[in-house]
């Protein structure tokens, strides 16, 4: 039998990664998106935050779960792959539903059902990486998930772009979805089930280093409050890595859900002056989603010089460099405040800063903390690490609205621009992180 975590070529990390390519692919779907469908559908600006909540709740319920459990899991399919599998199938079904909503509420049941099967699909994937490689892997393991997730998020940005060259149609009236969008999503459907497949029929997994005593445990009865109890010591008892990167973590994802809810409605109204159901107010969604593009294609480009950098520097050093870039290239957008313009294309270069930071958020935390976690647990505190990237995201959709209401004068703009600044508080609490990376 192949000994767990041998090196791995080139071709089979690729493959081990492949599946985060769907998985990002539907995502961005979702993130370049979500808020136009809901403006379409009749929603305020003051209730696209609530309306958002979908992804950071199952993101907090699911991870920590699906990680517990697939610890414990072995079967025909091994370990990881059976929650690629069921999420992929789910997700599939979420991403065609989701283009025939016609009110809200049937947009919001859809991204639940997404959200969580994303969910089911994406945590393990983090885990997969630290089961499979040798630490001295796992910087170039992550790094590739980078590429992955750009090269899906980069294609699915501008799939809808792409599709309006190609002469489908953009207008619908309101209370509709454009078929740009509609095809889109059917597009993302079949990309996330290929891809995911791909990865389970292309990597193997391998058995628990001590079957007897992991059959054993298996057959113990299941006992929901022993597990939750389990749960809360580990939680409790994480290790000091991972403590600090959480501060790192609430920061950084704070940002970038205040920049996903706000980016759009603040260069329509901030920039191009429009209103939402106006012509203006479409091409600056359609723009919006460009810019979503951009970053997500930059941060492609960026992960292959992660590939290259992680042999030459820690993930430390890379991860406050990257921080400290995207949160001036995020808070530049403030700078519409006090009189500064900026062009359709002058917005592409705060989406190039913003990329650089998004390609080390993908990849460098993982790295930081996989080395750091016992393998036993290594699912379950991945998952617990996603509470750090999901609680965040809850304040800014249950806190934000009020807090840009009243102190910010209900501008969306402003907004943006306080994202960058949380970007460099990261940067700033990443300087106390303990790093194991190195050599």
């Amino acid at each position: 039998m192949q000994p767990l975590q041998e090196r791995k070529s080139f071709l089979q990390i690729v493959y081990m990664c492949l599946g985060f390519f769907g998985i990002q692919f539907g995502w961005a779907l979702q993130m370049g998106n979500m808020s136009a469908i809901y403006s379409r559908l009749g929603a305020s600006e003051s209730q696209i935050p609530l309306l958002w909540l979908a992804a950071p709740v199952t993101g907090l319920l699911v991870q920590p779960l699906v990680g517990y459990f697939s610890d414990r899991t072995w079967c025909r399919l091994g370990r990881r792959r059976p929650y690629f599998l069921g999420g992929a199938i789910f997700s599939t079904f979420a991403l065609i539903l989701m283009p025939q909503a016609s009110a809200i509420w049937m947009a919001v049941i859809a991204l639940w059902i997404l959200d969580t099967s994303v969910n089911v699909s994406m945590e393990p994937f983090r885990a997969f990486v630290g089961d499979l490689l040798p630490e001295s892997q796992r910087k170039t393991g992550y790094a590739m998930q980078s590429v992955m997730i750009g090269a899906g998020a980069v294609i699915a940005s501008f799939l809808p772009q792409i599709l309006t060259a190609l002469g489908v149609s953009t207008e619908a009236p309101l209370g509709h979805i454009p078929a740009t969008v509609r095809y889109s999503f059917y597009i993302g459907a079949v990309v996330l089930l290929i891809a995911i497949i791909t990865t389970v029929s292309t990597t193997p997994e391998y058995p628990p280093a001590d079957m007897q005593a992991f059959e054993q445990s298996k057959k113990e009865p299941f006992d929901p409050l022993k597990s939750l109890r389990e749960m809360g010591r580990a939680f409790v008892t994480m290790p000091s890595t991972m403590r600090r990167l959480a501060v790192v973590q609430f920061f950084t994802w704070a940002a970038f859900m205040v920049m996903w809810v706000y980016f759009t409605p603040g260069i329509a109204s901030g920039v191009f002056h429009a209103q939402p159901g106006t012509p203006a107010y479409e091409a600056a969604a359609n723009w919006g989603s460009s810019c979503f593009g951009v970053y997500n294609g930059v941060a492609f480009i960026f992960a292959f010089a992660l590939l290259w950098l992680t042999t030459r520097f820690s993930a430390k050093k890379i991860h406050i460099i990257c921080l400290t870039i995207g949160g001036l290239g995020l808070g530049s957008l403030g700078l519409t405040l006090v009189g500064v313009q900026f062009s359709k294309l002058g917005l592409l270069i705060p989406m190039v800063c913003i990329g650089i930071a998004w390609s080390s958020i993908l990849s460098m935390p993982y790295a930081l903390l996989s080395n750091a976690l016992p393998p036993e647990k290594m699912g379950f505190y991945m998952g617990v690490f996603n509470f750090f990237i999901v609680i965040p995201q809850i304040c800014v959709n249950l806190f934000f609205g009020s807090f840009m209401k009243y102190c910010l004068g209900s501008s969306a703009i402003a907004a943006v621009g306080i994202g960058g600044l949380s970007l460099l508080v990261a940067a700033a609490f990443t300087l106390r992180v303990q790093d194991k990376t190195q050599g």
